[in-house]
């Protein structure tokens, strides 16, 4: 995954790799995130007789070759000319859910035309209802499952490598986006020969058609809402007919709350160490979590997976599936298409393997016995 990731460097702009790389502030949580997998090691078994690995689960009743849903990650398409349309397909070819963030730069209604699987969208608790209400109502048109309420927005993070970069969407086309494009041939080819990023989904009544991304970015920032609650998330389950997750749990304390509310899963995610820098990293938390709420609902660790080890891990810990994003944005941005590919049969494969290594041959032979937390 490391390869990847500077493979990604070497052919996106500075400003391009920053947006998908940085985080908040210092960036520890973002660290953490993905070294702190290392806290726990196995307890492997052997004489298993492992010939037949089944690497596949359920979540929400559907099926999964690999406990494995892809993230919702904004503005795919300066990663790649593609965007999220590549790895939507990706992830059908696969056999995983996709989740589309309300940002993404390809539209709800795009995605579906392209992928018949598993879809899901990510939404934010926004101040403007009605536009709320009608991105949910095309959703539901065009066969989304399920929605991700994200609801650790009240304000947007500081991610300094963005402020220090003035980064703006779409990328400006300067001096330095000059430099950039020199330094970065196949990226800057891409990117002039396809139409124009906007933000496809913030489109209604209330903002127009979505075509003027500037203009609409200084909307976006007016709806982040301190004032959101739990009562938020009532509102969506009266909008909303399929399953509904609540994505940004990160205590026990409010996983208890989400379950009492009977949401059909929790995300235990710190926005992948964008938002709050010293949020706790989420595979910390999958077995308290596990504990508490005593299998009330279905739990996701989201945040920190580079291999399939990390996957078993977690749902060994008790989670009932992992969510990757920067993983195949990364993918994308260094190969495209097939980079997400490529990353997705990384992953299985690493599952598989990990499972053969310990033992196991099933998903549901995934239990804390299996692991041990090294303090």
């Amino acid at each position: 995954m490391s390869d990847l990731r500077l493979m990604a460097q070497r052919r996106l702009p500075g400003g391009v790799f920053d947006y998908i790389d940085g985080a908040a502030e210092d960036e520890v949580t973002a660290g953490l995130n993905v070294s702190s997998f290392s806290n726990y090691g196995f307890r492997p078994r052997v004489l298993r007789d492992v010939a037949t690995i089944d690497t596949s689960t359920t979540f929400l009743g559907e099926y999964l070759p690999i406990p494995l849903i892809l993230a919702p990650t904004g503005f795919g398409r300066i990663a790649h000319s593609q965007g999220e349309l590549a790895v939507a397909r990706a992830a059908e070819r696969a056999g995983l859910p996709y989740s589309l963030s309300t940002m993404g730069t390809r539209s709800i209604e795009e995605i579906a035309d392209v992928n018949s699987g598993t879809k899901f969208f990510q939404v934010y608790v926004w101040r403007d209802k009605t536009l709320l209400k009608e991105m949910l109502e095309r959703a539901e048109a065009v066969g989304y499952e399920g929605i991700m309420i994200t609801v650790d927005t009240a304000e947007l993070g500081r991610r300094e490598r963005d402020v220090r970069r003035g980064f703006s969407l779409p990328p400006k086309i300067g001096l330095d986006t000059i430099l950039d494009g020199i330094r970065n041939p196949s990226w800057t080819w891409d990117f002039i020969r396809a139409e124009p990023i906007q933000f496809a989904n913030v489109t209604g009544k209330s903002v127009g058609d979505g075509s003027s991304p500037v203009t609409l970015s200084d909307y976006i920032n007016s709806q982040f809402d301190p004032a959101l609650s739990w009562k938020d998330v009532e509102w969506f389950k009266e909008n909303w007919s399929g399953k509904v997750m609540v994505k940004g749990i990160q205590t026990v304390e409010d996983a208890v709350i989400a379950a009492d509310l009977d949401v059909d899963a929790l995300i235990l995610s710190n926005h992948g160490g964008r938002q709050l820098d010293g949020a706790p990293p989420p595979i910390e938390l999958v077995a308290p979590v596990a504990q508490a709420i005593a299998g009330k609902t279905e739990i996701v660790c989201d945040g920190g997976i580079r291999r399939g080890s990390d996957i078993v891990k977690a749902v060994a810990l008790g989670a009932n599936a992992c969510m990757v994003g920067r993983a195949y944005f990364y993918a994308l941005g260094a190969a495209g298409e097939p980079g997400v590919d490529w990353v997705l049969n990384f992953l299985a494969e690493g599952v598989r393997r990990t499972m053969v290594l310990n033992g196991v041959g099933s998903v549901k032979e995934l239990t804390t016995d299996l692991v041990v937390h090294r303090g």
